[in-house]
């Protein structure tokens, strides 16, 4: 018997670095599955390498969405991660080892959070379908250089 879910979410993510490792952020825009925004978000993380920003962004959307929605609804959600990297992406499904150390911890977060979900899915999308997100990593850092001259 085929599980049904009452909404499904589509969930734009991205994680950025200067530097790398250098000053990061992410971007994460939750909409529903007609593409409405329900919600938006950019953050800064402080140093970290691209790869720990994009693991970073799915935990922040992941736990944003227990939050917003609450424990019993997000176990009938089916929920699809859109994201330009697809290094993570590839991870995420099981496709690449994780190698890098510090990439572990991030990993198993994901992996943890994700039992509380109905299902979840990443997929990989080029960078311009990944625009708002992109955008809201790039204010986050921006935001920040511009307090630094006031």
């Amino acid at each position: 018997m085929k599980k049904s879910f009452s909404q499904k979410l589509i969930v734009y993510t991205d994680g950025g670095s200067r530097g790398n490792p250098g000053q990061a952020a992410i971007g994460v825009v939750i909409s529903d599955e007609k593409g409405r925004v329900i919600k938006e978000y950019g953050e800064k993380l402080g140093v970290k390498t691209n790869n720990e920003a994009e693991y970073m962004a799915v935990i922040f959307a992941l736990k944003k969405m227990k939050a917003l929605f609450g424990k019993e609804k997000i176990k009938k959600m089916e929920i699809n991660f859109k994201m330009d990297s697809e290094f993570v992406v590839r991870q995420l499904n099981g496709d690449y080892k994780i190698e890098e150390e510090r990439l572990f911890p991030l990993f198993i977060s994901v992996w943890n959070l994700k039992f509380d979900f109905g299902k979840i899915s990443f997929s990989h999308v080029p960078r311009e379908k990944n625009s708002e997100a992109d955008r809201l990593v790039n204010e986050a850092l921006n935001k920040e250089q511009g307090k630094l001259w006031q």
